[in-house]
């Protein structure tokens, strides 16, 4: 009988694209792949650790593998696992922790699925980390992720994603329309490109650090990509999003009119000792621009909140700069200390109960941003993508420019494109419509 094996992903759109592709090479190499709920042979977990809950959460799911299978053979791979590797081997019930660049060839290391007594470790320096494994997601989403670009040259100081991925390095241009097509020919209507930093797309192209190719010269040729009907630009650096860039957004056949850009803070001093690598205005000028040739279009903004040293006028100045702007919706982060960040030695620490406060007044800005937006949008004739999940009876989807919408279940919708108007806003928040013929 064949091995079965589940995986689970914690985390962002990269870590799905490359769980995805790591399950596709244990396909090949005759396992059958199970649902994380169901009896396996294998559990693999996808770790991240942007955020404490993240650390959590494992240790909850390899409690979860054990009740379903205690004899079954658990690996961590991701960035929690390049960080840390020693504290997750030593969770009860992990066999096996696989480094940045040992978790690309994890079935090399399954010769024998018997329980450890301890986890064994296989971790890089993550100075090795230095080169490029393509990934994209098929299957688990209407939607594809499709992984351009890897590690950061950044060094925001409170960021561990440089020490758990390496320098920044990106996909070879040729690789990344070869996978856009390959995506595309499996019925698969949305990609989203995704990456650490991935408006420095370009650098390390082909194993050196100048730029081969440019954010631009990606969005260019992926727009010509025959049998793509969208793509969406997941999260941008507001210094590495070029006017150049929105501009071809602007007029593009398959780009939508969404773009997700990280601030962290309104406030100047703060973005200085954060590292940032522009201030506040600049931020501005490309919401503006956006607004500018696209009035419709979907702004999303990461902010964190308590990070050391922010007063309170320092927090009233991101909520006032984000309550002016015309954005859609926040994500909002609560600071957490992490290891081997400068920020973690950072004086003027804020105390929990003002993050958790702060968090959730601009948790309420965003909720206020989004109905607004959607309201802006009433009456207006979008197209939505519908997914394949029957929720309380309802199906959703989102149009182009990231509006949430919900209809009656109806399964010949899933996967679909279908042209409607925007009629009224329920009472969760969602768009209702009127099909248009």
């Amino acid at each position: 009988m064949k091995k079965k094996v589940a995986f689970y992903t914690l985390g962002c759109k990269l870590n799905f694209s490359e769980t995805s592709t790591i399950a596709r090479n244990f396909n090949g190499e005759g396992f059958d792949r199970v649902d994380f709920t169901e009896h396996a042979d294998i559990y693999v977990i996808n770790t991240c650790s942007v955020t404490e809950n993240a650390d959590k959460r494992f240790k909850t799911l390899v409690k979860k593998t054990q009740k379903i299978n205690p004899n079954a053979f658990v690996a961590a791979i991701g960035c929690y696992a390049q960080l840390k590797p020693q504290e997750l081997a030593d969770v009860n019930g992990v066999d096996l922790v696989l480094g940045a660049t040992e978790k690309f060839k994890i079935t090399d290391y399954l010769n024998d699925l018997s329980k450890n007594d301890y986890g064994e470790v296989h971790s890089c320096e993550i100075e090795e980390a230095d080169f490029y494994v393509g990934s994209y997601s098929i299957g688990d989403r209407t939607r594809a992720f499709l992984k351009v670009q890897d590690g950061c040259d950044y060094k925001c100081t409170y960021c561990t994603i440089p020490l758990a991925r390496g320098i920044s390095r990106s996909d070879t241009l040729d690789n990344v329309l070869k996978n856009a097509k390959e995506i595309s020919n499996k019925n698969i209507k949305e990609i989203v490109l995704t990456g650490v930093n991935i408006g420095d797309y370009g650098k390390g192209e082909f194993g050196n650090k100048k730029h081969e190719h440019t954010f631009y010269d990606l969005v260019q040729a992926l727009d010509k990509v025959e049998g793509i009907e969208r793509l969406r630009i997941s999260s941008i650096e507001p210094n590495l999003l070029k006017n150049e860039t929105i501009n071809f957004v602007s007029n593009s056949r398959t780009f939508v009119p969404h773009f997700h850009i990280p601030l962290q803070s309104g406030n100047n001093e703060l973005l200085k000792l954060m590292r940032r690598r522009y201030q506040k205005e600049l931020y501005a000028e490309k919401v503006y621009k956006i607004k500018e040739v696209l009035p419709h279009a979907c702004i999303g903004v990461d902010v964190i909140v308590g990070f050391p040293g922010e007063t309170e006028a320092h927090f009233l100045d991101t909520y006032n700069f984000l309550s002016e702007l015309d954005i859609s919706y926040l994500h909002v982060f609560t600071y957490s200390e992490r290891e081997n960040t400068l920020a973690a030695k950072m004086d003027m620490v804020v105390p929990k109960t003002i993050r958790a406060k702060r968090s959730k007044m601009l948790r309420g800005l965003s909720v206020k941003k989004r109905r607004a937006f959607y309201e802006s949008q009433l009456g207006s004739t979008r197209t939505v993508l519908f997914e394949a999940d029957n929720k309380a009876g309802y199906i959703q989807g989102f149009t182009e420019n990231y509006v949430k919408v919900k209809t009656p279940w109806h399964p010949e919708l899933a996967n679909t494109l279908q042209k409607v108007k925007l009629t009224k806003i329920d009472d969760d928040g969602l768009m209702r419509f009127n099909f248009i013929d």
